[in-house]
């Protein structure tokens, strides 16, 4: 069950769990608020901490609205589309072959048949995208797995809503959001350590936050970073960790 209140004409929905610490979040693309609770909690201590956030809500309600957007991506010749952080411009090379695609440091070719449509040729560059996030993510994780003591029994990739990554502690295994092909591949290796870390600490406690600033001591300045960057179609949260 999912209660709500007002806080002048933001209005915050409250989400108990079985966790142990609050978490609040501001969501693109309107600024909606959430507020996950420990089980226990009542509407008016929520309400209360909530107040005392106010101020943080409404700055991050103003950044999410001033925050720059992708336009949407129609898979054209010299349509520009971000890899790694960088904008690549598209060439679309038709042709009565296997389509495949192809880049360097500046363009991205999308080989295709003739008269393939828009959403085939989406499909076609999202799997390849994919497929390089296949390539780049298992080296970090067997890097980060001596590090900090763990091993990861599988991770998945998903084209998440509201979150760059997740983990199953009960599991062992981690959720990355496919959209991170797009971001920085420090920013990415930011979200893997991230996860992997929860697999220790499933809630974003102190102890989380010790394990962070020992093996990620920029998390905070990378988790900025992460969250200043354009918005695709897929909307992220912004959100208060405490």
């Amino acid at each position: 069950m999912v209660d709500t209140f007002c806080l002048g004409e933001t209005v915050v929905s409250v989400i108990r769990k079985n966790v142990k610490t609050v978490h609040l979040s501001v969501h693109p693309p309107e600024g909606r608020v959430t507020l996950v609770a420990p089980a226990k909690t009542r509407l008016e201590v929520a309400r209360a901490f909530a107040i005392t956030k106010l101020h943080w809500i409404r700055e991050q309600q103003c950044l999410i609205l001033a925050q720059a957007r992708e336009t949407p991506r129609r898979y054209l010749e010299r349509e520009t589309h971000l890899l790694w952080g960088r904008q690549h411009l598209m060439s679309v090379v038709e042709e009565d072959a296997k389509p495949f695609v192809k880049h360097d440091h500046r363009r991205i070719v999308v080989h295709v048949r003739p008269g393939t449509s828009r959403k085939r040729r989406e499909e076609i560059v999202l799997g390849w995208q994919r497929s390089l996030l296949h390539k780049v993510i298992p080296p970090i994780i067997r890097v980060w797995e001596g590090k900090i003591g763990v091993v990861v029994q599988a991770y998945f990739l998903q084209r998440m809503r509201s979150q760059w990554g997740s983990c199953n502690h009960a599991a062992g295994t981690i959720r990355l959001n496919s959209e991170l092909v797009k971001k920085p591949r420090h920013l990415l290796e930011y979200v893997v350590v991230h996860e992997m870390i929860h697999i220790l600490e499933p809630t974003h406690n102190k102890r989380f936050q010790e394990l962070m600033d020992e093996h990620w001591p920029a998390w905070r300045e990378s988790r900025l970073e992460l969250n200043a960057l354009p918005l695709g179609a897929t909307k992220f949260p912004k959100s208060w960790m405490l």
